[in-house]
């Protein structure tokens, strides 16, 4: 893939940007792995104050980094300060405790193991790399750097091939923060690089947020290597309606769910899932709020659904509900793609939907949702679980017998009950089956990239 700026709510080409060239990526990786060296023997309190000042720095350019952002992927002007806001939020949150969840756990009673003295320290593996996408530019890059950076790793940044203007705005933030010049850095390389750098014995690990058969593709290498690997994958979350539902409540989070960030998140309910008692009349209310979205310019700040960022991503959205449609679902709303510039598609909602489509098992990452009738609560878990995906799942009920058969039976990463699903600094976040294995942020994230050495002395 070509690495430029595209504005996909016009489809111009804004700018392209030159491959680093095998040289440039070979200084960038030695100047992680001598920054490495340089960064875990620093204090925490060292650590923290480079990062909060990063988080001033995104505080102060706010408007400035959303408008690249909404430039180059679509995203709305207010997604995208929120967003970016929620990277300040989180780098001051690993600023306040990264020190306290990688203090060394000394055993109760060492003498159980015949020592004096045994404990658990967590120290950093090295540089890590990053393959990242496009749908949450800055975020998904802050959530891994974060964790990674206060914990002592410096980070070697793959970022998608459509946002170079923000990769390179990350690739000089952590520079003008005050840390070591090299600790994080991006690589301008198309996604074939990726093995070599990976085969690179300096490069210690990697993570990657992004399609299943991308995941699956970077693991296979990282595992003929012994690399550790976290992979945030796809996901067609369901969202379950139970009758006990407050469902002026489960509408309108319902809408913004499917249709945060244009749809284009792992982790948008895709799957609405609705006890036949509250069917109708939550297929009704539903539909309204989607068809009064309004879709248009991103930088309106009226506007609440933008273009989709590329337009193989947009034709893929189309062929799904074309697909879909031949096949016998039923277009509630939307599902006709506009006649004008840009890669624009409409809030969609499909009933009708059956085995049969591939949309039934496939992510749609678009402004799509899927309509489907249960019966029971065995029924809707059922059906929920009918995926490869296990990312997150939203239940809407109040009954605490349904609540507790939720939590325990969804296959899921992140169960949020009454609620939309999201991440949190605070919360580990990751999924299971083909959305992948690992976790980010909170105690379990930042941990994924430490040696967990057991000390034990007589």
């Amino acid at each position: 893939m070509t690495i430029a700026t595209i504005n996909p709510a016009t489809g111009q080409t804004l700018q392209r940007f030159d491959p680093y060239s095998s040289e440039e990526v070979e200084r960038r990786i030695i100047q992680a792995a001598e920054s490495f060296h340089d960064l875990r023997t620093t204090t925490f309190e060292t650590r923290a104050k480079w990062t909060r000042a990063a988080a001033d720095l995104l505080d102060t350019e706010v408007e400035e980094l959303a408008a690249t952002v909404t430039t180059e992927m679509g995203k709305t002007a207010k997604e995208a300060r929120a967003e970016i806001t929620k990277c300040a939020v989180a780098l001051r949150f690993f600023a306040a405790h990264a020190e306290s969840f990688l203090a060394d756990e000394p055993l109760d009673e060492p003498y159980d193991v015949g020592a004096t003295r045994a404990y658990v320290t967590y120290q950093p593996l090295g540089p890590i790399l990053a393959v990242m996408p496009w749908n949450f530019p800055v975020w998904q890059v802050i959530r891994f750097a974060a964790p990674a950076l206060m914990a002592g790793n410096t980070g070697l940044l793959k970022h998608a091939s459509n946002v170079p203007r923000t990769a390179l705005y990350l690739d000089r933030l952590f520079d003008r923060a005050g840390f070591p010049a090299g600790t994080f850095s991006a690589l301008l390389v198309p996604a074939t690089a990726v093995a070599d750098i990976l085969d690179d014995r300096r490069v210690r690990a990697v993570t990657l947020t992004g399609s299943d058969a991308a995941g699956a593709s970077v693991a296979t290498i990282a595992g003929s290597k012994v690399k550790k690997t976290v992979l945030e994958l796809g996901g067609s979350d369901p969202f379950i309606v139970m009758p006990s539902a407050q469902l002026d409540q489960a509408v309108e989070v319902g809408v913004r769910a499917r249709c945060q960030n244009n749809g284009q998140s792992c982790i948008a309910a895709k799957r609405f899932i609705v006890h036949e008692e509250c069917y109708d009349e939550f297929a009704e209310r539903f539909v309204d709020r989607m068809s009064a979205l309004r879709v248009g310019d991103p930088t309106d700040e009226l506007t609440d659904v933008g273009p989709l960022a590329t337009e193989s991503g947009r034709d893929t959205v189309e062929k799904q509900v074309a697909e879909a449609v031949g096949r016998g679902a039923k277009v509630l709303c939307g599902g006709q793609t506009p006649d004008q510039p840009g890669w624009w598609y409409p809030p969609t909602v499909l009933a009708d939907v059956t085995p049969a489509m591939r949309i039934y098992h496939e992510e749609v990452f678009g402004p799509v949702a899927q309509l489907y009738r249960v019966r029971s609560l065995d029924e809707a878990i059922a059906l929920a679980n009918a995926t490869p995906y296990g990312l997150g799942a939203n239940a809407w009920t109040r009954d605490e017998h349904e609540q507790r058969r939720f939590v325990r039976d969804l296959e899921a990463g992140l169960v949020f009950l009454n609620g939309m699903v999201t991440s949190y600094p605070q919360l580990p976040f990751g999924g299971v089956k083909r959305s992948g294995f690992g976790r980010e942020l909170s105690t379990a994230g930042i941990r994924e990239f430490c040696n967990i050495k057991t000390v034990w002395a007589a």
